[in-house]
């Protein structure tokens, strides 16, 4: 049952009325004939507007972005978007366009994923972040990346409010931020709870988080009815970084509310997922979309929604004179490293597909090329807009990998790549959205995996082979991944137990940019590396299977 009020319904019905001549609105007499009872009610009816961006991921620059049709990849596009300048242009025009009372959220993940973030703990991105014109915004599962002190130290150097209800000092065991916050806009008061993945100790390295503690969901019952009876809020928002599928599941299981802003996974819902009468939105990544959410209320109950999801392009805003001055000045230390070209690309490389991406193909084959194992694997990650045919530079390189870490090896048993890889694949598919974790699959080198995507829990692989042959369950291999500071010296990949792991000097960024420059270009495809049986080879969305 939709959880709308019954006033929507009179809304819609009196704009289909209007709509086939049965009322008469606008200017002419019928102005004169409303009652006085009509023009209170109308009067009473308030309109408040959100601007949702999310995962910025450091990207201060324009960059190439992908746009399509559908989740499978239709009518693919590479349009010119993003950038903190134009971001900020179009974030101002909205306002404007609405009114000017408006309130810009933020989901997280904004203080990492390229190299001026990395190169200066984060440092780079504060003051081209505080042109956007944010009001609030919660970390994300990244902003750990350069510890729990830096962390806190960027999010404090923001102009806009940080909140977030699960984020505590592990020593003292205080809630770092306020769970939410309150606000009015456009007449309407407006509570919003902040909830950040409980899964950073888990999901990133884990010393990255050391020094904080997470606590999962168990508070937001009782502050959805905080805000709405202590405070008298008469819209209701959740504001996450747990992802997609999991911010579906987790709206199922609260109370009522009207929407949840769902960060993490950079989807693009063109059309809220309505979750009985609760809508879920996610507005991509990279500033290259905002999500335009306005609500409607009348006697203190929201009775009517719209979502729109803005492509940020070229075409559509021109980027503001001022803060291409503040950005300029923020990648200005590190400028010089970071356009420094490493090598060239034949090929458009792309990570937007769940399953396998020809950049990853390139990454993992260069990680392999390094070690000389039998077989080499690149995380799922889904940081990086695409780069273009020509050259590769640098802050391409931090995009692909925007966290440094040695290249780890050792030795693992087919049975061992067997369970390793229906562990991975029921991560990203899982029949339970709750149950999906972390990123995409992970992209293999010297191995082909053949599976089915929507089949039972530990029942997805159906062919696994190393160099085209059948892999042996008892059988040893060899493997290259990337050491996760924090893990015991026998996990590799996050498979326990391998034999003989042994640390390199090398790093990934060393082994990716040697594996360039050895060549005087690169190109790369999709190979089938990673092969579904029932569903297409290219997939945009983590979506698939919730109903």
């Amino acid at each position: 049952m939709s959880r709308l009020k019954p006033a929507l319904i009179v809304t819609v019905t009196a704009v289909a009325l209007a709509a086939a001549g049965c009322l008469s609105w606008g200017s002419g007499s019928s102005d004169t004939d409303q009652t006085e009872a009509e023009l209170t009610d109308a009067e009473e009816r308030k309109q408040m507007t959100v601007l949702f961006v999310a995962d910025l991921h450091a990207q201060l620059e324009e960059h190439p972005e992908l746009f399509w049709d559908d989740d499978m990849g239709g009518g693919e596009r590479l349009e010119m978007a993003g950038g903190f300048a134009r971001l900020s242009n179009a974030i101002a025009q909205l306002r404007e366009e609405a009114g000017g009372d408006v309130l810009v959220l933020d989901g997280g993940d904004t203080i990492q994923g390229s190299g001026e973030a990395a190169l200066t703990e984060g440092k780079a991105i504060v003051a081209p972040a505080n042109e956007l014109g944010l009001d609030a915004g919660i970390p994300g599962n990244w902003s750990v990346a350069y510890g729990a002190e830096a962390m806190i130290d960027r999010l404090d150097e923001f102009d806009h409010t940080i909140f977030a209800d699960n984020v505590y000092d592990a020593e003292t065991n205080e809630r770092l931020y306020d769970p939410y916050i309150i606000r009015e806009v456009g007449g309407v008061k407006v509570g919003i709870i902040g909830y950040t993945d409980p899964d950073v100790p888990e999901r990133q390295p884990p010393a990255y988080s050391r020094g904080l503690s997470y606590t999962g969901p168990e508070n937001l019952p009782n502050l959805i009815e905080e805000v709405r009876d202590d405070h008298g809020a008469e819209a209701v928002l959740l504001l996450s970084h747990i992802g997609l599928s999991k911010a579906v599941e987790l709206t199922d299981d609260l109370p009522e509310f009207d929407v949840h802003l769902s960060s993490d996974t950079h989807e693009r819902t063109y059309e809220p997922i309505d979750r009985d009468g609760t809508w879920v939105v996610e507005p991509g990544a990279f500033g290259s979309l905002i999500g335009k959410l306005d609500l409607w209320v009348e006697d203190g109950e929201v009775v009517d929604r719209d979502w729109e999801l803005i492509e940020v392009t070229a075409d559509k805003f021109d980027e503001d004179p001022e803060v291409l001055e503040v950005v300029a000045e923020a990648r200005a230390p590190v400028a010089d490293e970071l356009d420094e070209e490493i090598g060239y690309t034949k090929s458009e490389l792309a990570r937007y597909n769940v399953i396998e991406t020809n950049l990853d193909n390139l990454l993992a084959d260069a990680l392999r090329h390094t070690t000389g194992t039998d077989i080499a694997l690149s995380n799922g990650f889904r940081f990086g807009h695409p780069v273009p045919e020509g050259p590769i530079t640098e802050a391409d390189l931090w995009r692909f990998y925007p966290i440094v870490t040695n290249l780890k090896t050792g030795e693992v048993t087919g049975q061992q790549l067997l369970d390793f890889w229906e562990s991975e694949l029921n991560n990203v598919f899982a029949e339970n959205p709750g149950d999906r974790f972390g990123g995409w699959i992970p992209r293999p080198s010297g191995m082909t995996v053949e599976f089915e995507a929507l089949a039972p829990e530990g029942e997805r692989v159906r062919e696994l082979k190393i160099h085209g042959k059948p892999v042996d369950p008892d059988h040893t291999y060899t493997l290259t991944a990337c050491e996760r500071d924090g893990e015991p010296d026998h996990t590799l990949c996050r498979i326990p137990h391998a034999d003989n792991t042994e640390v390199y000097e090398v790093d990934a960024h060393e082994a990716v940019r040697t594996y360039l420059r050895e060549r005087d270009h690169v190109e790369s495809s999709l190979e089938q590396r990673l092969n579904p049986l029932d569903l297409p080879g290219v997939v945009r969305t983590q979506m698939l299977g919730v109903e």
